[in-house]
């Protein structure tokens, strides 16, 4: 098991100078690995990712979210195209950085919808993710829906949900990723979820309610952490915040990152790595009783 960080933490520019920097912050706040946000992949710098987690030693995933030029759940075909064509990219970048994992919310735009999916918007979603999957294979890589609430997907906002959409698309490589930022929204308790997706359960996202310093909000992280244990989770457990002392533009304005609820992300990734690692000892703990 991996505990990681998404590169957001530290800075809202994935420029060399932003790369670099990101990793040696979450290197020294004690994770084993980091999380890049490739919202543009075909610009990421490649060469200067892979030479600075060799330089420190960490391992790396990534994740993105599509927008509405690149919505594979779009009537248009030219749109889906950009879609597949960008997904591609990013599970190449993946690959040619050693990572294992590649996840997000890479089955519909992230933003707000105001209609539900369509029968054919969900089918084209997940030809295409099938696409990927198979692409990601090829590589080594796993592939993982990120589950997030109803003001940022139509498509999948409860585990239930990914599992059957998983099922349907059937490819081995295929799993879920949970946020318990986005189950503290949308899902009846912290535990059964966890449960429900066990044989798919590929990636956890750990959010605080308002998105700050964990163990200050609504998240049940005590019975989140419970789960985790019973179905003896082994993936990539990887920490989540934002703060408008952090700001990607983009993300930034799509997500509502308003205020700051942090201003030191040096103290609070450290803050956050012994936060995971206690409910994991603390969690470990239980077969003893």
């Amino acid at each position: 098991m991996k505990i990681g960080c998404h590169g957001l933490v530290w800075t809202g520019s994935f420029d060399a100078d932003g790369i670099r920097l990101a990793v040696e912050k979450t290197k020294a706040a004690g994770f084993d690995l980091i999380e890049f946000p490739l919202m543009d992949p075909f610009s990421f710098d490649v060469a200067a990712a892979k030479a600075a987690i060799e330089e420190h030693g960490l391992a790396v995933s990534a994740s993105l979210g599509l927008s509405e030029a690149t919505d594979i759940t779009s009537a248009d075909p030219a749109v889906v195209a950009a879609g597949e064509a960008l997904l591609l990219r990013a599970v190449d970048i993946v690959a040619e950085l050693g990572g294992e994992h590649f996840c997000g919310v890479i089955y519909s735009a992230m933003r707000k919808y105001m209609d539900p999916v369509t029968p054919e918007g969900l089918v084209s979603s997940k030809q295409t993710i099938a696409k990927i999957a198979d692409h990601a294979s090829e590589r080594g890589v796993t592939v993982s829906l990120e589950v997030v609430n109803r003001y940022e997907s139509n498509v999948l906002n409860t585990g239930r949900q990914a599992l059957a959409y998983v099922a349907d698309v059937n490819r081995p490589n295929l799993g879920v990723h949970l946020d318990t930022y986005h189950m503290n929204i949308e899902e009846s308790d912290m535990f059964a979820p966890v449960l429900d997706t066990a044989a798919k359960l590929n990636y956890v996202h750990i959010g605080e309610s308002h998105r700050g310093y964990l163990g200050t909000g609504t998240v049940d992280f005590d019975n989140f952490f419970k789960a985790l244990g019973r179905i003896d989770f082994q993936g990539p457990i990887v920490f989540e915040s934002f703060s408008s002392a952090v700001v990607a533009p983009d993300l930034s304005r799509m997500l509502g990152i308003w205020r700051n609820l942090w201003t030191d992300n040096v103290e609070l990734g450290a803050h956050a790595n012994a936060f995971i690692r206690d409910k994991l000892v603390a969690v470990d703990s239980i077969r003893l009783h």
